[in-house]
């Protein structure tokens, strides 16, 4: 079996070309900030519901993790209304990507 040292990007890892790659992470990142900061308050899904001014079962989506029900923009709002301050890094690709 060979193994082979994967990336800093596991949506690349998997196949995906750089940029959708680099797109499917961002929201990655943000859908785990975001289900890190309604955990730590102890919130229902109900409750988080209501703080974040959507329905139950679109924070169920976001708690399972459904990537493709979420683009960047809802989750940066949806982040504003937990009192995070969201901001973006941009930086030149690695050669090997």
């Amino acid at each position: 079996m060979k193994i082979r040292r994967g990336t800093d990007n596991i949506f690349r890892d998997l196949g995906f070309d750089v940029d959708e790659a680099a797109h499917l992470q961002l929201r990655s990142d943000l859908m785990i900030q975001l289900r890190k900061r309604l955990t730590a308050v102890g919130a229902t899904q109900e409750q988080a519901a209501r703080l974040l001014g959507v329905s139950q079962p679109r924070i169920s989506d976001l708690m399972r993790g459904k990537i493709d029900r979420f683009s960047v923009d809802t989750l940066v709002k949806l982040l504003g209304k937990t009192g995070a301050d969201v901001r973006v890094s941009v930086r030149n690709r690695s050669r090997a990507a």
